[in-house]
């Protein structure tokens, strides 16, 4: 069954890494119905922590901005993939910034459940070892896990620091496209 697939690029590079392994989990992915914001290139604002969306099901936050494009996306998926760089042992700011606001679409419900989606984590990194990646796979899975979603996978890419450095590490472009067939 074709399944909706949203990609949520939080990487500043055009031709980075990150990029990459988004590439090859589309490829893994062919089949399904893949839709891919770089946010980076989005006009988004941060959050105002004014808890005053969910009104409007089409634009359920208060601001209007970018993310009037990700919203319809983000509630027909079925599926969400992060794909970021590792910052400071974390998400981009790009990819935070814009998933707090997806905050607005919780507000929809009067209980403020977030709708149930599957979730990926697409990850370059300079650090290779498995405790660079430790507080970023903390914070994902304690994402998925308040969240109520179901991880999918996660593909921690390490290594690779320059735009490229990841052509180096074809296991790990094999790893991305895999998890895509997987889905």
């Amino acid at each position: 069954m074709s399944k909706k697939i949203l990609i949520l690029n939080g990487s500043p590079r055009p031709r980075g890494n990150t990029k990459a392994l988004i590439e090859a989990f589309e490829r893994g992915a062919a089949g399904h119905s893949v839709t891919r914001f770089d946010l980076q290139k989005m006009n988004i604002h941060g959050c105002l922590g004014c808890c005053g969306g969910g009104k409007d099901p089409a634009s359920p936050c208060v601001q209007k901005d970018g993310m009037d494009k990700i919203y319809p996306a983000y509630q027909a998926a079925d599926v969400v993939v992060l794909a970021s760089p590792m910052y400071y042992w974390s998400i981009s700011g790009q990819l935070k910034c814009a998933f707090d606001r997806l905050f607005a679409v919780a507000e929809l419900d009067p209980n403020y459940a977030n709708p149930v989606k599957d979730c990926i984590l697409l990850m370059a990194a300079e650090g290779a070892d498995e405790d660079n990646f430790a507080p970023v796979r903390a914070f994902y899975e304690g994402l998925v896990q308040r969240m109520g979603w179901k991880s999918l996978g996660i593909v921690c890419a390490g290594g690779n620091m320059a735009a490229g450095d990841i052509q180096n590490h074809p296991e790990q472009l094999q790893e991305a496209e895999e998890l895509g067939r997987s889905v």
